[in-house]
């Protein structure tokens, strides 16, 4: 089981041309994106558990998709708050 992580598109700090905001701007846009990546991957293993009648693992990878769909809105009100 892989699970290709990459973490480039964090490298922002490296970027000296970009003020702090834009730094962090870009950083959260990256995280949103991220986490909808995982969250995509949570539900089709949540899938994956419902054929083999694992309910319980459903409801908790159902629960992580959630978790993370609500992180990601925390992130967007960051982001509002950087305009």
């Amino acid at each position: 089981m892989n699970h290709h992580h990459h973490h480039e598109d964090t490298r922002v700090e490296d970027q000296s041309s970009l003020s702090e905001m834009e730094k962090l701007s870009k950083l959260l846009e990256y995280w949103i994106k991220h986490n909808d990546d995982h969250v995509n991957t949570y539900r089709e293993w949540s899938k994956k558990a419902g054929s083999e009648n694992l309910g319980e693992v459903v409801h908790l990878l159902e629960e992580a998709s959630e978790l993370t769909l609500s992180i990601n809105e925390l992130f967007k009100q960051a982001m509002k708050e950087l305009r």
